[in-house]
């Protein structure tokens, strides 16, 4: 393996491990127990994400560049004047699981210990707050008792708001080839749309947004009344909880699902955002945790409750305490002798002594002026956080603003009066954790760019200059003491134990191999845990603003397969870009009323709104829409979605109702729509509506739309691509609505503009194509403004983003004979790489009756 490096994708919780090349090439590795060699598109994509523009290389002040000493410097004097003047709780930080567990152990202890704070919330508390809350409730701490393998080896898997397919890839990978090889398994999805995740599905539930307690009450009660349960603390008091429980499903449909899991031993629920992101997310979490614990389906193989995370460090956020209502080492406030263990290990006689603010009340409290300094890491909440437009105003307020950032492209970083250069992805070292409990090594493979630093040395630096010496020479250090906290008031019974790495030297730090909790000693790791559990009682409730006057439409949000979170590095790469290349909100066609497919629509709630390409999809539940959270300013910044959602939270997790908002979607008139595509990215306010993304060949396109009169914006964009020693081509007919014009010098394409009274437009995919092109004759030019090739068919859109398969050359090859996935497969390669297009090849197979599409 020599000029390889082993490290772990920095995207999703699944924790794949990767293989880099000297040059930076990323593959599989066949060695990891979380993806055995699987990648999905991003992780296949990453070598392409590390010299993108837009790296924040040097310490800002004010908006000039500064020394590190200097930047350090104002750090610690806007902690110093904040704690003066309001004391430890008017400071605060929130970070990110996209920081590494020797970071975020270096973040929890400054602000806890040093600034006697816990105002330190983390993005997990938009993700995975209320599964925590709920593992806290049924097993006394936060943990996951399964493995990966209880997907592999279950009868029966139930995927509840969860789609596996594009936010999970590999997860899913391993349950298709599991499905495939034991065909008897099989997979229930509880979702209010229908996802991909659905193609292996053999039952997908419905069920309607807010719903998911009753329905697992309801699976309670039947598991009760079948007599499958079993005495359990709690019990009877869940089961008079859940009484009455009636979800809004087909009721075949919810007997089937009732049927399957009351005969099926081996059943494996995971949950994941759909059920978290809630107002009642810690309940759904209880109530699917109930069901197993009653039944004793829990911690035996291919049974058990799964949560799985969002993020690549989610779970080590967690081990640290790095959330506002936890101490490091899963130490609890509420059990005796425990706070004031940390204290005396940490040497903080002013520890912070009672849980602080949670994500959303810490912007809010910044918004009132209450918070005098806040550091920012690795994370975007001026885009994440719901209530957006309100966070920004408050991120504004703070005096002092703080922000650690790898790249200079985010909306926070804007907003920033100090920014500091961070380490990104195949710079920085230390360990992540998966859903699994798996710990992980993340290796540098490159060199510090510009003057970056590790965020844990720059936290070192601030605590030095606060008066504490953390005495930390490098991560190994750092995990040493983070495993040593683990050790701290025992024997409490708690299961998450380090002890084992406490005396591990930096040789074996170097060296560790993946490695799952509890590791009570060298060389001893953890497998399936069989927690001592109770049943907490979670009755029925509906959705924080359930109905609303004027807004009848449920807003859900999610991801997308081939993005991550607010695109800082992802929306740089072209072929990460192609599949969904502009922002879309999906609706059920009964719901559209006059509102037609592909015309421009804003989202509108009681908080604020956006506006969005509609997108008219049968497979969207009646009365509800959704719409993805990733465009941001340097994007799409009308299409930004969260300044439109509900800022309700779960009243014990603290996590955001991302999944239900009040909403209305009315049409947007615009006198012209258009697109302009050119050799360099043109900025985001060329007209009322706008969103950029890259394409190949170093080339940008810049979807339109305005209000003045299609002439004058035609002229306008024009001008703004214009070039010395270039000359136009153009069809420009007014009356006709049509307005097009290419930009040609010696015979190379440099830009292309195209207006149009509406969105039908012509396909920009083969136009992209010509910048590839060192020179195109008059043919081309002829057919660059008719908008499409002179012969062959138009352009379709990518489905395969690993091998730039289109959507027409997997319906030409079904023509040709390909009747099933493999033939697809070997016509085209399609589905052949990280698997996640397959449900949409199997779309299309479907299509093409009476062929039968196979499982993906």
């Amino acid at each position: 393996m020599s000029g390889v490096t082993r490290s772990t994708c920095p995207y999703c919780g699944v924790g794949c491990g990767v293989l880099v090349d000297a040059r930076g090439g990323v593959t599989g590795d066949p060695a990891h127990p979380a993806n055995q060699g699987r990648l999905c598109s991003k992780g296949t994509a990453l070598g392409e994400t590390l010299d993108q523009p837009g790296r924040l290389l040097h310490p800002e002040v004010d908006g000039k560049r500064a020394s590190w000493d200097a930047a350090l410097d104002a750090v610690a004097e806007g902690f110093r004047k904040a704690l003066a003047e309001g004391g430890p709780d008017s400071t605060a930080l929130y970070v990110s699981g996209q920081l590494l567990t020797e970071d975020y152990f270096a973040a929890n202890k400054f602000a806890k210990a040093v600034l006697g704070t816990a105002n330190i919330d983390s993005n997990s508390r938009l993700c995975m707050a209320s599964a925590v809350a709920g593992h806290k409730r049924a097993f006394g701490e936060d943990l996951v008792p399964g493995i990966y393998e209880d997907l592999e080896q279950a009868d029966l898997v139930v995927l509840v708001g969860s789609n596996l397919a594009w936010c999970h890839p590999v997860l899913f990978q391993r349950l298709v080839a599991a499905k495939a090889a034991r065909p008897s398994m099989r997979v229930v999805v509880v979702d209010p749309r229908r996802t991909a995740t659905c193609d292996v599905a053999d039952l997908h539930l419905a069920v309607v947004p807010g719903e998911d307690v009753a329905l697992f009450d309801a699976l309670l009660l039947h598991l009760h009344a079948a007599g499958l349960t079993q005495p359990a603390p709690g019990l009877e008091a869940a089961l008079a909880a859940a009484a009455g429980a009636a979800p809004r499903l087909p009721p075949a449909d919810l007997a089937r699902f009732l049927a399957w899991f009351a005969t099926t031993p081996r059943v494996v629920t995971l949950f994941s955002m759909g059920a978290n992101q809630s107002s009642a997310g810690t309940d759904k979490a209880n109530a699917i945790i109930n069901c197993h614990v009653a039944t004793g389906r829990i911690g035996l193989p291919g049974a058990g409750p799964f949560s799985i995370t969002g993020q690549p460090n989610a779970m080590g956020g967690r081990e640290v305490g790095a959330l506002s209502n936890m101490l490091a080492g899963h130490l609890d406030w509420a059990t005796p002798g425990e706070h004031a263990a940390l204290a005396e290990f940490w040497r903080a006689p002013k520890l912070a002594t009672q849980p602080g603010l949670k994500a959303v009340e810490l912007f809010q409290a910044a918004g009132a002026g209450r918070i005098g300094a806040m550091w920012v890491m690795a994370t975007n909440p001026a885009v994440s956080l719901p209530d957006a437009a309100a966070v920004r105003a408050a991120l504004k307020r703070i005096p002092m603003l703080v922000a650690s950032d790898c790249t200079r492209e985010s909306d926070t970083v804007d907003l920033a009066r100090i920014r500091l250069p961070a380490l990104g992805w195949g710079e920085k070292d230390g360990t992540v954790t998966n859903s699994e409990r798996v710990i992980s090594r993340q290796r540098g493979f490159r060199p510090w760019p510009g003057e970056a630093r590790p965020d844990w040395w720059a936290i070192s630096q601030v605590a030095q200059r606060l008066g504490w010496d953390f005495g930390w020479d490098g991560p190994a250090a750092i995990f040493r003491e983070h495993a040593a906290v683990t050790t701290l008031a025992r024997p409490a019974q708690r299961v998450f134990d380090l002890a084992g790495f406490t005396t591990l030297e930096d040789a074996g730090y170097a060296a560790l191999a993946p490695t799952r909790w509890p590791v009570p000693a060298p060389g001893v790791q953890g497998g399936r845990l069989q927690p001592m559990a109770r049943c907490v009682p979670t009755p029925p409730r509906a959705p924080a603003h359930a109905t609303s006057a004027g807004f009848p439409l449920s807003l859900l949000t999610g991801r997308l397969r081939d993005q991550w979170h607010t695109m800082t590095r992802t929306g740089g790469v072209a072929r990460l870009m192609a599949h969904v290349p502009e922002p879309l909100v999906s609706m059920h066609p009964d719901d559209a009323g006059a509102l037609a497919d592909g015309a421009l629509a804003r989202v509108e709630s009681a908080w604020g709104s956006a506006v969005l390409r509609l997108k008219l999809d049968p497979a969207m539940p009646p009365g509800s829409v959704f719409a993805p959270m990733h465009w941001t300013d340097r994007f799409a910044p009308a299409a930004r979605i969260n300044p439109a959602v509900n800022p309700a939270v779960d009243p014990i997790s603290g996590q955001p109702e991302l999944k239900h908002t009040p909403v209305r979607v009315l049409p947007v008139p615009m006198a012209w729509h258009g697109f302009v595509l050119a050799r360099r990215p043109l900025p985001t306010d060329l007209a009322e509506w706008s969103a950029r993304l890259p394409l190949a060949h170093g080339t940008w396109r810049h979807e339109l739309a305005g209000e003045e009169a299609p002439a004058v914006a035609f002229a306008r964009l024009r001008a703004a691509v214009a070039e010395p020693d270039a000359a136009w081509v153009t069809l420009d007919d007014a009356a006709a609505g049509t307005h097009r014009a290419a930009l040609l010098r010696d015979g190379r394409l440099l830009a292309v503009v195209v207006l149009g009274a509406t969105p039908a437009l012509p396909a920009r995919d083969w136009l992209a194509g010509l910048f590839a092109e060192e020179r195109i004759g008059l043919p081309a030019r002829r057919a660059l403004l008719a908008g499409r090739p002179a012969d062959g068919p138009a352009p379709t859109p990518t489905i395969c983003v690993c091998h730039g398969v289109s959507a027409g050359r997997i319906a030409a090859a079904i023509a040709g004979g390909a009747c099933s996935l493999a033939q697809v497969g070997e016509a085209t390669a399609a589905g052949t790489g990280c698997g996640s297009c397959r449900p949409e090849i199997n779309a299309l197979l479907a299509l093409a009756a009476p062929r039968v599409a196979e499982p993906a």
